[in-house]
């Protein structure tokens, strides 16, 4: 059976039922109008109801949910007229969370887990660019190579680079010019000190979904004074826990109350894009989660600040004062007054405008599912302390955390940075081995090429001095049969001459 609890009183006490925080709401309000008050109101009456519960803490006041309120006079006259009744001034359970580590139990989440569309948003980056980014998650997953932090993806980055020509034919074209303009971007989410939000252990977003001994709902507070400083940071963030509980909790229909109420302060922020991608998953988040169990109120300024695709599915609506000094500005609350169910002659611009601190047009769905009448609301003064937290009670508070011990120290488990590492040095020590073999190859074409010229050398001086002796042995032979021939001839002639010259002188016959 749904439970209800009393957010304030007009004419008639304003009950909210637990069974249709599914369906969503906002707060909204001009700056110190009351939308911190009436934001401790509903945590503290989830919380007693057993609903956890989280929300940033922008401004640091309300970190103070952790500690009791001090209940004076003015509160104590708007506990008799609200008819509050046992109201007691108390604390209630409080985790303290935070990105930088400084001020709660550190949040991480990995590069891979927030995915493309949401680093694109972070990033701030263009179509073409975010069309990078998605080649690179893709290489990344047909790989294996999982993407914990920055380096990861910086490391991905220059390995798409590098082999562009490989994947171009493959996903499209990978300019350099692309891949350095995301790389640059990196640069300054790095400055911004975001490396400390990506890593492991990363966050179990069911940690959320606990109670406390006495089963009361848990409230999970963001520090958000630094991560404020940071919009896109900050939008990103939020949007990613809100999809994190989107994909992790499973399918459980309507509920009597729901797992978990979630806060989105300054939503402004979220809807702060021209990313068609990333609006039209706000939207399918914002229309699916209610059957997860989960409750979302968006905390701004003007309900205008939200896309009517979002607030039209918004039934639980609490709007505290608007200055309404511009025709835009009057045009603005004319619209917002219209989007309450009104009473008949109720000017309920007027109301909007005229509202004191604390005040506020507050319209809920019923027991049927429909949206009540808008109601001039008193809204109820929190239990808990109103201004911030002591410093040591914060610090008492995160060091005796069961959690503090599972996230505060860092792991760096092996990942894509360290994988391609490894593959660029193998890859290194094959162009060493390859460049090695080829000079060893030079080196020995080159031996083989000396001594085939030294052979051929060798071989040419042999055959000049086989032509030599040759030439030598030839002209022995020569030299021989000359001196025969001409001691032959020298004989003869000489018998010859000796015979001519007897003849002719007749001295012998």
């Amino acid at each position: 059976m749904s439970e209800k609890f009393l957010i304030g009183k007009g004419e008639n006490p304003v009950y909210i039922n637990t069974s249709k925080l599914n369906r969503h709401g906002f707060i909204t309000g001009a700056t110190g109008s009351g939308k911190t008050i009436t934001l401790k109101v509903m945590a503290e009456n989830l919380s007693k109801l057993g609903i956890p519960v989280f929300l940033s803490d922008i401004k640091g006041d309300v970190a103070s949910l952790s500690q009791a309120g001090n209940v004076d006079e003015n509160i104590m006259e708007r506990v008799r007229n609200n008819g509050i009744e046992d109201f007691e001034a108390r604390k209630f359970p409080v985790e303290y969370f935070d990105v930088f580590g400084e001020n709660g139990i550190q949040l991480r989440t990995t590069v891979s887990e927030m995915g493309p569309i949401l680093i694109s948003r972070l990033l701030g980056l263009n179509a073409t660019q975010e069309g990078v980014l998605n080649i690179c998650f893709k290489v990344a997953d047909e790989n294996g190579w999982f993407l914990i932090d920055l380096k990861d993806l910086r490391s991905m980055l220059n390995y798409i680079s590098d082999n562009a020509a490989e994947f171009t034919t493959i996903y499209g074209n990978i300019s350099k010019q692309s891949v350095g303009a995301i790389l640059r971007s990196l640069l300054v989410l790095e400055q911004q000190g975001a490396e400390q939000f990506f890593g492991e252990p990363d966050f179990d977003i069911t940690d959320f979904i606990r109670l406390d001994e006495n089963g009361e709902g848990v409230i999970n507070i963001l520090s958000s004074e630094k991560l404020f400083n940071y919009p896109m940071l900050y939008s990103t963030f939020l949007l990613w826990l809100l999809s994190e509980l989107y994909e992790n909790l499973p399918e459980v229909g309507d509920l009597d109350k729901p797992k978990i109420v979630f806060f989105f302060d300054e939503a402004h922020m979220l809807f702060d894009t021209k990313n068609t991608a990333v609006l039209e998953k706000i939207e399918l988040i914002s229309r699916l989660i209610r059957s997860k169990g989960v409750g979302i109120f968006f905390v701004t300024q003007k309900a205008t600040d939200i896309p009517e695709t979002v607030l039209a599915q918004c039934g639980n609506r609490i709007q505290h004062t608007l200055r309404a000094y511009t025709p835009k500005e009057q045009k603005e609350v004319r619209s917002i007054a219209e989007s309450f169910r009104q009473k008949e002659g109720q000017d309920l611009e007027e109301e909007i405008m005229n509202l004191k601190v604390g005040q506020a047009i507050v319209s809920v769905m019923d027991e049927d599912a429909k949206p009540t009448f808008a109601e001039k609301t008193i809204i109820n003064p929190p239990q808990s302390k109103i201004g911030v937290v002591d410093p040591s009670i914060r610090m008492s508070i995160i060091n005796s955390s069961e959690l503090s011990e599972k996230y505060s120290d860092y792991v760096d488990n092996e990942s894509a940075y360290e994988l391609i590492s490894v593959r660029n040095t193998e890859l290194e020590e094959q162009r060493f081995l390859a460049e090695k073999q080829a000079q060893e190859d030079k080196l020995r074409a080159q031996q083989e090429k000396e001594l085939e010229k030294e052979q051929a050398k060798l071989l040419k001086e042999k055959e000049r001095e086989e032509k030599k002796e040759e030439q030598a042995k030839s002209k022995r032979k020569s030299g021989f049969f000359d001196r025969f021939t001409n001691n032959v001839i020298g004989s003869v002639g000489r018998e010859i001459g000796r015979q001519i010259t007897r003849g002719i002188f007749g001295t012998r016959k």
